[in-house]
């Protein structure tokens, strides 16, 4: 998405390649809509979908068909007040490996609000984690909403809430997490009135723990990326980031998805041409590893020739590491994602560019001690 170099006489994968319905990005679907993946020719490698409600993440069995052009789930019916989340890669009729994230949410009852929770319960994540929630609904009440949500952590540390907006709050505490700290969270939102008329729907427990600490940082200018493990150097990486008129934000950025495969589309993110498709299309692109919700990746770079890293910054604004096509090759990218979790963080320096906003992403570690405990409604 928003970080993709020159691609150097690749074809452009049609758009409907996977087919999801329902849409990518569609709310209050029905419970009787129905789910389905397909594509027109070719054939589905693969399809994953996980549904997120009451705070936890449950695989969605289903099964590809005879042909390979198809993909149900096993129960017909989709569950209501939930957010799904549908992965899928196939091979085009040409041979071609693409793939496709969608995401769409269930309709919940009137005067019902429930919030969608990051992480998933029972995870190990990288200390950089911040807890998110994302309400269905405006809060208008925020200090009732946040009182009757308690995140704590063993061994205990202060943590601190910090509303972005009246649909999304966030907690963390002062610095990153130690490793080996049991972090749980209590939503005790049933029956919590977030606005007039509106009441919560989950009284749930979850948890998550920290596991070893992953601090990278990239030098734009130098073109490098350094790994620190539980604070030893391990590896000076070289990386492409964003090329000058297209530079890649500064600051600490915490990784949200981890993607072996996924398609990048920069009319997704408004890199278009003078005919407005996307600047650049590549349906294979692996190790991909979400930083910002705008569209900010680390993750491997095929199509750039090797000499390309450590040398020049060619992006669309994404950090790229040396790879192979299909990702099967002992390389930077792929010795970097099987060494990462989702909740490590990566900081970038010395980048024409401003520094990431606090709410893109889990990128709230941007934000001094003091600024993140003003954004609190029990302040």
């Amino acid at each position: 998405m928003d970080g993709i170099g020159t691609v150097f006489g690749k074809q452009r994968a049609p758009a409907d390649a996977i087919q999801v319905t329902p849409d990518d990005g569609e709310r209050d679907v029905p419970a009787n809509a129905g789910l389905e993946v397909r594509v027109p020719d070719g054939r589905l490698e693969s399809v994953t979908v996980v549904r997120d409600q009451d705070a936890r993440e449950h695989p969605v069995p289903g099964r590809i068909s005879t042909d390979g052009l198809s993909w149900e789930p096993d129960d017909k019916k989709l569950a209501l007040a939930a957010r799904y989340v549908v992965d899928a890669v196939a091979l085009d009729g040409h041979g071609r490996r693409q793939a496709r994230r969608t995401t769409f949410t269930t309709y919940v009852p009137d005067e019902r609000f429930i919030a969608y929770v990051t992480p998933e319960n029972r995870s190990v994540v990288g200390t950089g984690m911040i807890v998110s929630l994302e309400f269905n609904r405006e809060v208008k009440d925020r200090a009732a909403v946040e009182r009757a949500i308690k995140v704590t952590a063993d061994p205990a540390v202060p943590v601190a809430a910090h509303w972005f907006g009246a649909s999304r709050l966030d907690f963390r505490p002062k610095d990153y997490w130690r490793p080996g700290t049991e972090v749980t969270v209590d939503l005790a939102l049933r029956d919590v009135q977030a606005a007039p008329g509106v009441y919560g729907l989950q009284h749930k427990t979850f948890g998550f723990t920290i596991g070893r600490s992953q601090v990278s940082l990239v030098d734009a200018e130098k073109k490098t990326m350094e790994v620190r493990r539980d604070g030893e150097l391990v590896s000076t990486v070289p990386i492409t980031a964003g090329a000058a008129k297209t530079t890649t934000y500064n600051g600490k950025m915490v990784v949200t998805e981890m993607l072996e495969v996924t398609r990048m589309d920069g009319a997704t993110v408004g890199f278009t041409d003078s005919d407005g498709k996307g600047e650049y299309d590549i349906p294979d692109v692996p190790h991909a590893m979400r930083l910002t919700t705008s569209g900010t990746f680390l993750h491997g770079n095929y199509w750039a020739s090797t000499d390309t890293f450590g040398k020049a910054n060619v992006s669309h604004g994404c950090v790229g590491l040396r790879d192979v096509k299909g990702g099967d090759q002992d390389t930077p990218a792929r010795w970097f994602f099987d060494g990462s979790l989702i909740g490590d963080v990566v900081e970038v320096r010395n980048s024409r560019d401003k520094t990431v906003a606090p709410d893109n992403g889990l990128s709230g570690w941007n934000l001094n001690w003091a600024k993140w405990r003003a954004g609190s409604a029990l302040r």
